[in-house]
């Protein structure tokens, strides 16, 4: 095992597929990778004492298992079903296949005991939802009974009957394989029903690193999916200081759903105030050997370049992840913003990067916690004024912030 690189953010977009004709460690060698790997997360797993899954249960499994792994597609998948075992969105492989589970889908559902029901749709990105599904019960998934589909999916160590496992498989199974289509059988609210095809949806495309306009005298900020991208402080800089006039701001981080890095958020942040102020505490894993206790650490926003001083409004969704989230729970321990829209991602921690021995696949796992200043953990946080999605015909989270900023 090899420690490569911090990584404070989701990786999806630094996944990429493997040819298939590439050759296979022998079964010692993924012997030791395996075991490794799992000791690595038992020992930084930030987490792990949080999830009702027995490592020895993982190790004893995937064991049993590694006779079954002939091809590259085998070792990926084995891998990525290990990580599974944990049922956390951001314990992921930095590689897939064709036959890999999908990171997300653009619709969220909440399962609970054998009823799953649509609860949010990233209605800020999809372009031709007509319909509003918002309610429905999920029937069928690719024509399986939905319940028995969840119960089907290849994971071993953890209870499937436990909600929280029961949810994220559920959401698992919507993200879907590759390879494969995402039909749903839906029973609508009103009682027909409807069938859609996920993959018919139709996303808006990112036009740069965000895009801006003005409402009445309100600036608009939408960052498009980049908080990873360094030069997204030059423009957002460029663009705040065209609407020093506005009378008000709106970020929209609705559409941050692969996170960022922490150094742009600060970057962000740091044009809102005027003193050094508290960002985020983090308790990690590193730490001296010997030492089971983690540390403890503040970070601090410095004031950069010209502050904006006027009411700041931030959007957020389910389609908020990682970064994104620590970005807008920021805003609110700066008291420099009001934060509107639904629960978001609910992604854990801090993220790391680290080779499986003998191979060049690459996995991530928390060894941060990360909090509110007022001690709230990230994946806990709710936004100061929560919207409960109802509808999909118009942007009910974007007139929140207009009638706030309206207000002030």
């Amino acid at each position: 095992m090899r420690q490569i690189v911090l990584l404070p953010f989701l990786l999806a977009l630094s996944i990429s597929s493997f040819g298939q004709n590439k050759s296979i460690p022998n079964k010692d060698l993924l012997t030791n990778s395996l075991h490794v790997m799992i000791d690595n997360i038992r020992d930084n797993y930030i987490y792990l004492d949080n999830k009702n899954v027995g490592i020895e249960c993982i190790r004893k499994s995937y064991l049993s298992r590694l006779n079954n792994v002939q091809s590259r597609e085998d070792m990926v998948l084995f891998f990525e079903y290990l990580l599974d075992e944990f049922y956390d969105s951001h314990l992921i492989l930095s590689t897939n296949t064709n036959t890999s589970f999908r990171l997300h889908a653009p619709v969220y559902a909440q399962t609970k005991n054998e009823t799953t029901i649509i609860t949010n749709v990233w209605s800020s990105k999809i372009q031709n939802l007509k319909t509003n599904i918002i309610g429905a019960e999920i029937l069928e998934f690719n024509g399986k009974e939905f319940s028995k589909a969840i119960d089907a999916f290849p994971t071993v160590c953890h209870n499937k009957k436990n909600d929280e496992v029961r949810n994220w498989i559920g959401n698992k199974i919507l993200a879907g394989r590759y390879n494969e289509s995402r039909i749903l059988k839906l029973k609508l609210v009103n009682g027909g029903t409807k069938t859609i095809d996920l993959d018919d949806f139709k996303l808006t495309k990112n036009k740069g690193v965000l895009q801006s306009e003005k409402i009445d005298q309100i600036g608009i900020i939408r960052i498009n999916n980049s908080l990873n991208e360094h030069k997204l402080i030059a423009k957002f800089d460029k663009t705040l200081d065209g609407l020093m006039d506005t009378k008000g701001l709106i970020i929209d981080l609705r559409n941050t759903i692969n996170g960022g890095r922490c150094d742009i958020a600060i970057s962000i942040l740091g044009r809102f105030i005027e003193k050094r102020g508290d960002y985020q505490t983090i308790i990690s894993t590193q730490r001296p050997i010997n030492d089971l206790q983690p540390d403890q650490k503040c970070i601090y926003v410095e004031p950069r370049l010209k502050t904006y001083n006027q009411p700041v409004a931030v959007l957020v969704g389910k389609w908020t992840g990682s970064m994104g989230e620590g970005l807008a729970m920021g805003f609110d321990g700066l008291q420099r913003a009001d934060i509107i829209g639904t629960e978001m991602r609910k992604l854990l921690g801090g993220m790391y990067g680290y080779t499986i021995q003998n191979t060049d696949l690459g996995y991530n796992i928390s060894r941060e916690k990360i909090f509110h200043i007022n001690g709230t953990s990230r994946q806990d946080y709710i936004p100061n004024v929560l919207i409960v999605p109802s509808e999909i015909e118009s942007d009910v989270v974007l007139k929140k912030g207009i009638e706030l900023i309206n207000r002030k």
